[in-house]
């Protein structure tokens, strides 16, 4: 047997798939649960959770940032919107949405109004005003001369040979009967807008398929014949409203509807409830369309350096700048696809924008080539795919550099990234309950947790070595097999394993407590640093099992800046 010393002294690529243990350059684990990889690459463990606020039923927290010193955290429940301000909730608003249209909620945010889509509803603002918060429902610029509102009409596919008789109708000069030549309405039209004989009409009554009641915004000349020149409304009640919104150039972009999946508008420039296209001048709205061989259906659309346009099949980008009518310089730029059944909010990590894509088992993280020309989406979890199991939430701390994805099995994949320095390392999160959403409010991550029946708001806290005050959780890191001078090891005997720790307060390495020196930090201000070792006789033969563990159920803090290990192997 060949004698070896193997020290480990970065932990820079987290915990890793068992495909990769064969791999001599990875600085990575088998198992990392709650513990966070240190920017020089070490260990330690993660951040308690203290207690905010119970909450009525599960939510979805958003941030909602007015400026440097308003910082809020908005909690949505069944058809509830509740603020909070730290500990405080400041305002409990009505809302629309059910819980089962939540995952479904998009937003973005301008200053002190946020503005939330759903394909099914209207869009709704919520204003921060001097003293309070207001939710209400959104409403297109409207015309003095005749109130007609300023909002994207269109033909869709099935109005294609759908002609129009206007006649008179008994309710006032404005009223019209409208007559189709088949069947087209349904009872959703009720409301919805249409454009024809150079007038704005509201359907006021649903008759039956081929017959409605509307009333012009005007009065109106009865025309001689059948109209086929006519549009509807882009969003109603019957073709569906937005799915996704964010803001660029000063224009409010609205991605997609469920009856037109692959349009995008664009408000005209500083006027953002302004649609009208108007002559194609360029302060004016926009209308277009993604082209391509496969059908697009948009799931968000993200304000980057280039509009990106993200759909269930790939990623186009709008590079035009200034972005106008006439100038729109849209491509495809790669093909891997978003999740489209549920909103998981991109988010911006060092200048990319990072994704979940439609498998649901790869994060994706968006970035222009060195020229600046061309997008890649580069795989974040390529050595981790185990993690991603299902996830229903992603949130992004500047300040730790953590990203942080709920699962829906309520576990927590995290991120610890710092390009700079090497560092991208997955680590699992665990607590006694299941975590169900998580956002990041001035630095500060909070998250929903169910602890048996119930539902809380917690965030995390260096100050916290326990979960919501009460709740212990264990630490696990465990190496990857054993590999010397390239080759697998078949039989291993350990003679002593030591860890060089900082500020630590207890250890146990492969189940033995490691005795630190003076061991009296129970009760110290601080822990130890130094160098702490446990004697470990005894072979192992199943060398693809991890040779060394550290581990504790202790609520004390940990940080482990690298493991060596003394001992015998053969190949």
């Amino acid at each position: 047997m060949a004698d070896f010393i193997k020290t480990q002294n970065s932990f820079a690529d987290g915990e890793v798939s068992p495909e990769f243990f064969a791999r001599d350059n990875i600085n990575g684990l088998s198992r990392l649960e709650n513990m966070d990889v240190l920017a020089g690459g070490g260990l330690r463990r993660r951040r308690g959770l203290v207690s905010v606020a119970e909450l009525p039923s599960v939510a979805r927290l958003i941030s909602f940032s007015v400026g440097e010193s308003e910082n809020y955290l908005l909690a949505l429940t069944n058809y509830h919107l509740r603020v909070y301000d730290g500990t405080q909730c400041l305002r409990n608003l009505l809302a629309p949405w059910d819980a089962d249209d939540l995952d479904r909620l998009q937003y973005a945010q301008r200053f002190g109004t946020m503005i939330f889509v759903h394909p099914d509803y209207p869009p709704y603002v919520l204003k921060k005003t001097s003293d309070d918060f207001e939710l209400s429902e959104f409403n297109f610029a409207r015309n003095d001369a005749d109130m007609s509102m300023n909002m994207p009409f269109m033909r869709f596919d099935d109005s294609d040979g759908i002609t129009i008789t206007v006649s008179a109708n008994a309710s006032g000069n404005n009223f019209a009967t409208f007559t189709t030549n088949k069947p087209f309405w349904t009872p959703d039209c009720t409301g919805d807008r249409l454009t024809l004989i150079n007038k704005q009409w509201v359907i006021s009554e649903y008759v039956s398929s081929t017959v409605v009641y509307a009333y012009a915004t005007g009065t109106y000349t009865t025309p001689s014949g059948p109209v086929s020149d006519w549009y509807e409304s882009a969003f109603g009640n019957r073709r569906g409203w937005p799915c996704s919104i964010t803001f660029h150039q000063d224009r409010l972009v609205f991605g997609g509807s469920r009856s037109w999946p692959s349009g995008v508008w664009m408000s005209q420039v500083g006027r953002h409830n302004n649609f009208n296209t108007g002559t194609g001048l360029d302060d004016q709205a926009i209308f277009i369309t993604l082209l391509s061989q496969q059908r697009q259906q948009i799931c968000t659309v993200v304000s980057s350096d280039n509009l990106q346009i993200l759909t269930n099949v790939g990623e186009w980008a709008i590079s035009s700048k200034p972005l106008t009518p006439s100038s729109v310089d849209i491509k495809q730029h790669t093909s891997v696809g978003s999740v489209a059944g549920r909103y998981l909010p991109p988010q911006k990590i060092e200048g990319a924008t990072v994704f979940i894509s439609n498998t649901r088992k790869d994060i994706r993280e968006l970035s222009l080539d060195q020229l600046g020309e061309n997008y890649n989406a580069n795989d974040l979890c390529a050595q981790a795919k185990h993690l991603m199991r299902d996830p229903v939430d992603i949130s992004y701390n500047d300040e730790t550099r953590q990203l942080f994805v709920v699962m829906s099995d309520g576990e927590m994949a995290v991120l610890n990234q710092n390009s700079a320095l090497g560092i991208s390392a997955w680590a699992q999160y665990k607590t006694q309950g299941q975590f169900k959403s998580v956002a990041v409010v001035d630095g500060k991550t909070n998250v929903v947790v169910m602890r048996g029946n119930a539902f809380y708001l917690e965030q995390f806290s260096d100050d916290a070595l326990q979960d919501a005050g009460q709740y212990g959780f264990s630490f696990t890191a465990s190496a990857m097999p054993l590999r010397a001078s390239g080759h697998n090891a078949n039989l291993l005997r350990i003679r002593k394993i030591s860890a060089r720790v900082l500020n630590t307060k207890t250890l146990f390495i492969n189940s033995s407590r490691a005795l630190l020196p003076n061991e009296i930090y129970d009760d110290a201000s601080t822990g130890f640093t130094g160098d702490v070792s446990v004697n470990l006789l005894g072979t192992q033969r199943q060398c693809i099992n991890a040779p060394w563990e550290i581990t504790s159920s202790e609520q004390l803090p940990v940080t482990v800046l690298s493991v060596c290990m003394y001992g015998y192997y053969n190949v």
